[in-house]
């Protein structure tokens, strides 16, 4: 479990850090010392959840938690009792009054894990429900904030393989999925859609702009909106010069 600290005083931070470096299973992914740092971090911090102060300089730590990423897990951590009801009214797993011991940090991080193993079975089953529901008539479904969507597939400018997950390109969004590309492009919704260029890309030609060749045989497609993908040499010749 990945957890993001957010206290104005560097002496709790650095506590938290300590103790949670004691915690097997933790890893720390991050800190900062107030919410407007902590908004610029988080996106790229890839944390599972965070522990928030809720006395700080500007937005408090009640603010912030509403504006946190959808599906990060908070617990605050702070030194007054006033903000309980109003923190569980923000859905927070729990409140850590300050002067605390290790094991009652312990114990919000058991709760964090209970949590997040739960969002993570739930999320199973919802990627379930995606493999054996995807619809018909030019839609796909996808996965936003636990709930299935249906994007039109002539929305999506490109699918990429990225192990055994498939990353759908439809600007501004990108959406991942639990799917091979060639098993995404064998299913009846989407065969004839796609253009396989490269063994990890696939691009919908409609939103082809330009092509440009390169020294080693391979080229380069832009596609709507400026975003480019590479074409093997093996695919070169499936595209008009």
């Amino acid at each position: 479990m990945r957890i993001f600290i957010v206290d104005d005083e560097p002496p709790a931070r650095a506590k938290l850090r300590r103790l949670l470096g004691g915690l097997p299973g933790v890893e720390l992914a991050g800190e900062a010392g107030d919410a407007i740092e902590a908004l610029a971090k988080l996106p790229t911090a890839a944390a599972d959840a965070v522990l928030l102060d809720i006395q700080m300089p500007g937005i408090s730590g009640l603010e912030l938690a509403l504006q946190l990423p959808p599906g990060l897990l908070c617990a605050f951590c702070t030194a007054y009792d006033e903000h309980a009801v109003r923190a569980f009214d923000l859905n927070a797993v729990d409140y850590l009054l300050k002067p605390y011991t290790p094991e009652r940090l312990a114990q919000t991080i058991d709760r964090l894990r209970e949590r997040l193993a739960g969002k993570e079975q739930a999320r199973t089953r919802l990627l379930g429900a995606l493999q054996s529901a995807q619809p018909l008539g030019g839609h796909w479904l996808v996965e936003r904030r636990g709930a299935l969507h249906k994007l039109a597939l002539d929305a999506v400018q490109c699918v990429s393989a990225a192990g055994n997950y498939i990353e759908l390109h439809a600007p501004p969004d990108t959406f991942l999925e639990r799917r091979t590309l060639n098993a995404f492009l064998a299913h009846p919704t989407v065969a004839g859609r796609f253009l396989r260029v490269h063994r990890s890309h696939a691009v919908n030609p409609a939103h082809i702009q330009s092509i440009a060749s390169l020294p080693t045989g391979e080229a380069l497609l832009t596609l709507t909106g400026g975003h480019q993908v590479r074409v093997s040499r093996s695919q070169r010749q499936q595209l008009a010069p």
